[in-house]
């Protein structure tokens, strides 16, 4: 099935994001926006669709779409982040999805991000992160209970989303920070742990079966392409200094039409 991912351009303001374990350091923000373009062009390349939507410049953080909404096969579910201040970044990105899937909605005292979630299948694995909470988990629970996925909550520490933890890279397996989470709850899969080195290495991104990661982690690019993986690497130092990953930049969506 073909894949559609939806895209935000960089804010101008985005060296004013959120942080919480990153220390602060200046972003170059037109090199930043080359790196997206780039970005942009290794997911073209691979097959996928592109939808692109202007810049928030009063939303520092909105390029990372992926934290607003949890997207499904059957619907999408529009959430309330963890941070206050990245709320409104949902609003016209749920104007898109409402052309792709029918939407539904996260309530208070429910926060999550969408980089807390990790769906492989019909397993869902939800981060309870400082970004996450339990109210969170248990609601999105039960708006996916009727289409069968099963949702399981992963302690997080140490990182800021699940999925700067883990990543499914297809063949039953997880790359994997065993230090940052509960990583027992992924029983049943091959756990790949990063390099110790390369902490932060376990984000990555399956597209069309080649793993997408940060071109500033070698080591890991090495353990997989010895385990059989293709790998792309791509540079987004000036996005990882916003504590960013290759996953929270793009929300990929299975098929390319509308609601029918």
């Amino acid at each position: 099935m073909p894949l559609t991912a939806i895209v935000r351009e960089v804010s101008s303001s985005i060296n004013d994001c959120e942080l919480s374990f990153h220390a602060r350091k200046p972003i170059d923000v037109a090199r930043a926006i080359a790196q997206h373009k780039a970005y942009r062009d290794c997911l073209a390349e691979l097959g996928v669709r592109i939808i692109s939507l202007p810049a928030e410049p009063g939303l520092p953080d909105a390029v990372f779409v992926e934290d607003p909404a949890v997207v499904v096969d059957e619907i999408a579910i529009i959430s309330n982040m963890g941070a206050p201040s990245r709320r409104p970044e949902a609003s016209s990105l749920a104007k898109v999805l409402s052309r792709y899937r029918p939407l539904r909605f996260l309530a208070e005292p429910a926060t999550l991000d969408g980089g807390d979630v990790l769906r492989i299948g019909r397993s869902v694995f939800v981060g309870l992160s400082r970004r996450t909470n339990r109210d969170g988990i248990e609601q999105l629970r039960d708006l996916l209970k009727p289409y069968d996925y099963l949702v399981r909550s992963v302690d997080v520490s140490g990182c800021l989303h699940l999925k700067s933890a883990s990543s499914y890279i297809g063949n039953d397996t997880v790359l994997v920070n065993r230090s940052w989470i509960d990583a027992e709850q992924f029983h049943g899969f091959e756990l790949l742990d990063v390099p110790g080195e390369e902490p932060a290495a376990a984000n990555a991104l399956l597209v069309n079966d080649v793993v997408i990661i940060p071109a500033s982690f070698p080591k890991t690019r090495s353990l997989l392409k010895k385990r059989g993986f293709c790998v792309q690497m791509i540079d987004v130092s000036e996005l990882q200094k916003a504590e960013a990953g290759v996953t929270c930049t793009s929300l990929i969506l299975k098929g390319n039409g509308g609601i029918e």
